[in-house]
Order: structure tokens, then sequence, then C-alpha cells
């Protein structure tokens, strides 16, 4: 009950962002939102399927440089370009999937790195993408240069595809998935077929990461080859723990505290990676459950 009244307090503050701050915190807040999908989409796998994934990224970065190409370079309207790159992100994840998912654990993770390490190399040295100066000057319809009208379809966006992730792990399918996180031999002997499971989710988390690069595009007008990098996926893996890989709305609060983390103690030192160590040593040794965990009810001890 506490999580519930915490993520409407967190809807009611975001729908008014527009109307208390000025366009740098409607800037910032439709970045939160863009990460906090982001984070969801990732923590499917993490949280929900056991499934560590370094090269979260590319599928980020294939929907964000898919939209700039195909409303840029082809001038497709955004009503079929956004749904074409984010099924360009579908169609890719589908086809690492296949391979990854026959892989588990460290191998998992690192076959994972390795695709997307490709996807980095092919957009940093391909003339579609910019190369190493990147995408700049996307076209974007004109009412969406407004920031207000851009912010609130961002909401309406992150919105309808989380509760779409909220169904998806409180369903059937989200039970199966968490019996193969926590016995995929058990599952598998009990008729689970854990591959084809492991792929469907692995698709479904790289969709989502796709609406979500497709928006950051909107958002910043370039797409530039650090969204493929690796330290993309780590940065939302580092959500994700922070937040509380446990609970499903435990990467979303991840992913708004690190990126205002970011923000305020980059204005005052520059030792931000530093401080982001120690913020996690406290979380990891001090708050197992992530900082989703303050705000759940303690056990009275025995």
């Amino acid at each position: 009950m506490r999580v519930l009244i915490l993520v409407a307090l967190a809807l009611a503050g975001f729908a008014v962002v527009p109307v208390l701050f000025g366009e740098y915190g409607i800037f910032l807040g439709a970045e939160i939102l863009i990460f906090i999908l982001f984070a969801l989409a990732f923590n499917l796998m993490l949280g929900h399927g056991g499934l560590v994934s370094f090269g979260h990224a590319a599928y980020f970065a294939i929907a964000a440089y898919g939209l700039a190409i195909l409303l840029t370079t082809y001038s497709w309207p955004l009503g079929l370009a956004f749904p074409a790159a984010v099924l360009m992100s579908t169609a890719v994840a589908v086809l690492v999937g296949y391979f990854c998912v026959r892989l588990t654990a460290i191998y998992f993770a690192m076959l994972t790195l390795a695709f997307s390490q490709l996807v980095w190399a092919i957009a940093f040295k391909a003339d579609f993408t910019g190369g190493d100066e990147g995408f700049v000057g996307v076209a974007i319809p004109a009412w969406l240069t407004q920031p207000v009208a851009f912010y609130y379809v961002t909401f309406a966006v992150v919105v309808l595809c989380s509760a779409i992730l909220w169904v998806i792990v409180h369903s059937a399918f989200g039970r199966i998935l968490r019996a193969t996180r926590e016995n995929p031999q058990r599952a598998e002997f009990l008729g689970v077929p854990v591959r084809r499971v492991r792929l469907v989710t692995f698709v479904l988390s790289g969709t989502f990461t796709g609406v979500a690069g497709a928006l950051f595009t909107l958002l910043n007008r370039a797409v530039f080859v650090e969204f493929a990098w690796w330290t993309k996926s780590a940065e939302v893996l580092i959500m994700s723990i922070l937040g509380g890989v446990g609970s499903f709305f435990g990467p979303a609060l991840g992913a708004a505290a690190l990126i205002l983390l970011d923000r305020q103690i980059t204005e005052v030192t520059e030792y931000w990676p530093t401080v982001l160590g120690i913020i996690l040593l406290v979380v990891l040794f001090f708050l197992p459950d992530g900082l989703i965990g303050l705000f759940k009810k303690r056990k009275p001890d025995a």
C-alpha cells in the first residue's frame, strides 16, 4: 500500500511538472520519465527473469537512430516512423535473443555485451548514422517542439508502457518467468519451455527499451554513438540496483534518483563517479531491497 501511494503521488507530481517548473524542469522531467521506462523494461529481464544483460543499450540506440533516420533522411511521418523504429529494436532483439537465451549466467551477459558492441561499431563507422559526430538536427514535427506538448506525450507513452509491463509481470506469464528465475531446471521438468519464455522476455524488454530510445531522440533532437556504448547499459543496471530489482517500481525510483543526483552533484564536484560508488556501497550493504525498501513496511523482530 505504501508503494502504491508513492506511485500515485509520483504520477500526480509528474503531471504538474509543466505547471510548476520552467523549460529546464520540463526537459529534466521528460528525461526522467524516459529513463524510468528504460529501467522498467530492463528490469523485466533482470529482476523478474534473473537475466543480466550488459548490452541493452543496443536496443535503445537502434530505435533512436532508426527514428532519426526515418524522420530526417526519408521524411516519414511520426505516426509511421515511431512504431517502425521500435519494430527495428524488436527485430534485432529477436535475432540476438535467439542466440543469447541458449547460454546462462556470465556467458549470457557477455554475449549480450558482444552484440551491443557490434551495434556500437556500426553506429561509429557508418555514414548513415553520422559516425562519431552523431546524427544531429532530427526533423521532428513542429507541434512536438513545444516543451509542454512533448512532455505530456512522453508522460502518456511512459504511463501506458509501464501499465503494460505491470500487467505482464503480474500475469500468468510473469509467474512462469519468476519460476524460471528461481529454478530453471525444476521449471523445465514441469514442462515450462524455459528458453522460449526467456526469449519472449528478451524481446519484450528490447521492444520497450526501443520505445524509450525513440522518445530520447525526440527529446534531444539528436542521436550520438554514446547511446550504444556499454556504459549506457551499465547506467540502467545501476538504476535498477539502486532502486531495487526485487520490486516492479524499484527501478523507476532508481532512475529518478540517479538522474537527479547526477545533476545536483556534478554542480558541486567533478568526482560524481566516486560519490556514486559510495552511494551504491551504502545501498548494497544497508538497503538490500534498494531505495524502494525504505517505503516498505518492516516486519517486527521476533
